[in-house]
């Protein structure tokens, strides 16, 4: 699909008034994503595993109005009006407008909350993004009834992905790819896809387990982060490492390879993190309990031979990757081993889910 396709022709009918409600889970990318062009276009393809418990419910009210030349919205989080959000959902809609645009129509009472807590350092904006364009998109499925399921989906991960781009990949499935790579069939830099080659049922059960070592704000924010691309000096060698790894993961997701994918998911996460500190400026984001997971889950998996490996996003929490087969040994490791090591021994268990679902009612 292309950019025109989600331009929508003449709608059929306006309620006067009506809720939506969908609850979309974050992710945690595989293949890292870092660095873009404008408008929110990744300079490399990614590929991440839906997430289940880690989540955002958002709920959105809207109500005809008079005036039709202005946006007009309330945000609350957690039951509390934000109006720190603010800025940043305006932003997001005048972006949209036009793929949206009934939305000066509308007012909007736009309520969200997470099922982790905002200080958690898990970051919010991938599944809170997600969350907001599936409601739109509900609304706008109420004007165009018509609208067939697969360009519902694919617009609403083009609209998040224009909020927040790795918010693309928290739409639909288990596997989500985003950004165009030759090799993926009908993969886009628009908007995110369900993987499409085999994946052997081992990674469908997957466990996820959040380290929390740090919950404050990050040190340096996504958006900055991903502009140090710019000029990098290891950045095109960089890009291109995240197109090959790719092409080596097709036969590991398939076979069920756990000690290639191990190989490939951590080296990964540390070149995500080489990219930072090679920077200019230059930024450390892992912590010293960080570092001390980490060696602690090399030796963990020597001495005991289970496949349990580490990822990390663009900050100090771990997330520890392994099959549902090894959940108690590695639970069990974790209550041990590594709790001394999360900010308040506090850590989020999760797994690998389908996507966003609907909440009725």
């Amino acid at each position: 699909m292309t950019e025109k396709d989600f331009l929508p022709g003449a709608y059929q009918k306006f309620p006067e008034n009506g809720k939506v409600t969908w609850k979309a889970p974050s992710n945690i990318a595989l293949v890292k994503y870092w660095g873009k062009r404008p408008v929110q276009i990744p300079a490399n393809p990614s590929l991440s595993f839906t997430l289940d418990t880690c989540a955002t419910t958002t709920s959105v009210y809207f109500e005809k109005k008079d005036a039709n030349d202005t946006l007009s919205f309330d945000l609350f989080f957690e039951g509390k009006p934000k109006n720190d959000f603010k800025p940043k959902i305006r932003t997001f809609l005048e972006r949209i407008e036009m793929y949206v645009p009934f939305l000066k129509k509308y007012h909007f009472t736009i309520e969200t909350s997470n099922s982790f807590p905002h200080s958690s350092g898990i970051a919010s904006s991938a599944s809170g993004m997600a969350a907001l364009s599936l409601c739109l998109m509900d609304i706008e499925k109420q004007l165009n009834l018509t609208m067939d399921e697969a360009l519902f989906y694919a617009k609403a991960s083009y609209l998040a992905r224009l909020g927040s781009g790795s918010a693309c990949r928290s739409i639909k499935s288990n596997l989500v790819q985003w950004g165009e790579h030759g090799n993926i069939p009908n993969s886009s830099d628009l908007y995110g896809i369900e993987y499409p080659f085999d994946v052997d049922p081992v990674f469908k059960s997957y466990c996820d387990t959040i380290l929390l070592v740090h919950k404050g704000q990050k040190q340096v924010s996504s958006t900055v982060g991903h502009q140090l691309m710019h000029g990098h000096p290891y950045a095109e060698n960089r890009f291109q490492q995240a197109f090959s790894n790719l092409d080596k993961l097709k036969p590991i997701l398939a076979s069920g390879d756990l000690e290639e994918f191990i190989k490939l998911v951590e080296s990964e996460a540390l070149t995500l993190h080489a990219m930072m500190m090679t920077s200019m400026p230059y930024f450390i984001l892992m912590k010293p309990d960080t570092l001390e997971i980490i060696n602690k889950i090399w030796k963990f998996r020597e001495e005991t031979k289970t496949p349990v490996c580490f990822t990390l996003d663009a900050g100090a929490n771990v997330h520890m990757l392994y099959p549902s087969s090894a959940k108690e040994k590695v639970l069990g490791f974790i209550q041990d081993k590594l709790i001394e090591h999360c900010e308040n021994g506090q850590y989020i268990h999760d797994r690998v889910g389908v996507g966003a679902i609907k909440i009725n009612g």
